[in-house]
């Protein structure tokens, strides 16, 4: 019996703490406030669609098939960066470039895609001061931008400190990030394009 107590502790004690590095808990910590400044931000231009009957009307002037594509850049990036990850595990740097550097490809195609659709908007007249939705959609849509942009230069960053020294935690922080940003697009997605 007493030696039946003696092993229950032991089991327990092992785990009772899972080591989380310094590095990993500050990026949790800082991804944590992403989520809530931008899932505020969403879930306010949610409820301005569900309230503000003109909402519709003036999404059908969005570009379906340019954020259509824009949404399998991003999709792609984040296979990416998955498969830059995996490599990382195997030690594989050269591949983990090679991944890396075409995730970064597809946040600044994201970005020079969003560029055209904005200019194709603002030459028809859809500016930020015309309505609610315009100024929600510029407003989401252009932050989000802005997001996936740092994740691009986070991406480079961390593809220039591979070269220095190879940390597995590095990819895996700077894929995590690129997630959250295509987490948060499946959301604006619906919002701005699909009436």
């Amino acid at each position: 019996m007493e030696e039946t107590k003696v092993l229950d502790r032991v089991e327990y004690e092992e785990y009772e703490s899972i080591p989380v590095s310094f590095r990993k808990f500050g990026f949790w910590i800082f991804l944590s406030g992403e989520i809530v400044i931008l899932g505020g931000i969403v879930a306010s231009g949610i409820l301005f669609r569900l309230s503000y009957p003109e909402w519709f009307a003036n999404s059908e002037h969005t570009n379906f098939i340019i954020s259509s594509i824009n949404t399998l850049v991003l999709l792609t990036g984040s296979l990416t960066a998955v498969l830059a990850h995996k490599y990382a595990t195997f030690h594989d740097w050269n591949k983990v470039q090679l991944f890396l550097g075409l995730t970064a490809l597809c946040g600044f195609t994201f970005v020079g895609i969003k560029f055209i659709e904005y200019s194709i908007e603002i030459h028809h007249g859809f500016i930020p001061t015309r309505n609610v939705f315009w100024m929600f959609y510029f407003g989401i849509t252009g932050l989000h931008g802005l997001h996936v942009l740092a994740g691009t230069l986070i991406i480079i960053g961390v593809m220039i400190y591979l070269r220095k020294k190879k940390v597995i935690e590095a990819v895996e922080n700077a894929g995590l990030y690129w997630h959250f940003v295509d987490i948060v697009w499946l959301y604006i997605f619906p919002l701005f394009y699909l009436t």
